[in-house]
């Protein structure tokens, strides 16, 4: 069974948009149709990407409050 890794889970919860139109908005926060066309496009390379990769794969199933609850469960260190 695939674990999730926390500590990722916990720094995605925090992490904000560094560039663009939705810069400094939480990438859980992202508008759907942004994150679809990345996936269309291609995800930025590196750590970015990846967590960009998980937001999708979140917001495809529905998951966006597993990523709320580690906000408010987990503040930023």
């Amino acid at each position: 069974m695939l674990q999730p890794d926390r500590d990722f889970l916990v720094k995605l919860a925090h992490t904000k948009m560094p560039y663009g139109k939705y810069k400094d908005r939480f990438l859980i926060d992202l508008p759907e149709y942004y994150v679809v066309w990345y996936h269309n496009k291609g995800f930025p390379k590196g750590k970015l990407g990846e967590m960009l990769e998980t937001v999708y794969t979140l917001k495809l199933n529905g998951l966006e409050e597993l990523i709320r609850n580690i906000q408010r469960n987990f503040p930023k260190k």
